[in-house]
């Protein structure tokens, strides 16, 4: 039973993007100058409100990063982010990798801090198959807690299984504090508190497979 689990949003799906792109249709212009107060407003919604469901989790982000900035947001424009979800696009190199690992006879699954519903229509642009699908609602938290590991663990018993993330915080810490073999997806460029945390570092997913292969 080799698995390899996926976080999607930021990892498999270009969230930066969605999030700048959503908030420029009812903001014009503002989309990039708001994306840094939104994701740290994410981090702290979610760890206040583990049991909020995600799609009010961007809203409440939203709303803070705007009242962080001064920035004018209509009550109803709040949703514009779960409704653009669906549609944010996927990086150009996931999907012939995600079938390339397939055809190697990994199986893959998501950990996402996302709902059942919003993850489903995601899963449709991503192509390949997923075998199992571990969301928020199902963990009862949001990562960097350990539920979704947990559950995952618990519920398929891996025998071999790497973790492929983007987010050194949500997705790295916790699995090196759970003993989980790891890859860390570094689009960002960015520099690791801890270099051992990581484990393995790729700039993208190309040559994910042939990586976990070695």
């Amino acid at each position: 039973m080799r698995w390899v689990t996926f976080d999607c949003f930021g990892t498999l799906v270009d969230w930066r993007h969605g999030i700048a792109t959503a908030i420029d249709l009812i903001l014009p212009g503002q989309g990039e100058r708001l994306l840094g107060a939104y994701g740290r407003h994410e981090l702290d919604v979610q760890t206040e409100s583990p049991s909020l469901r995600y799609r009010e989790v961007l809203a409440e982000s939203l709303r803070r990063a705007c009242a962080e900035t001064g920035t004018a947001l209509r009550p109803d424009d709040a949703s514009v982010l779960a409704a653009t979800l669906p549609y944010w696009p996927v990086f150009p190199e996931v999907r012939d990798e995600l079938a390339t690992l397939r055809a190697a006879g990994w199986r893959l699954a998501l950990l996402t801090n996302c709902d059942r519903d919003l993850i489903a229509e995601t899963r449709r642009r991503l192509e390949t198959p997923f075998d199992a699908v571990v969301t928020a609602e199902d963990a009862g938290a949001y990562k960097p807690d350990d539920a979704h590991f947990r559950v995952f663990r618990e519920s398929f018993e891996p025998e071999r299984w790497v973790h492929v993330a983007q987010s050194y915080t949500h997705d790295m810490v916790p699995a090196h504090r759970l003993g989980i073999r790891r890859v860390w997806i570094n689009r960002l460029a960015e520099r690791p508190a801890d270099p051992a945390v990581t484990q393995t570092e790729l700039p993208d997913l190309r040559g994910l497979a042939a990586t976990i292969a070695a």
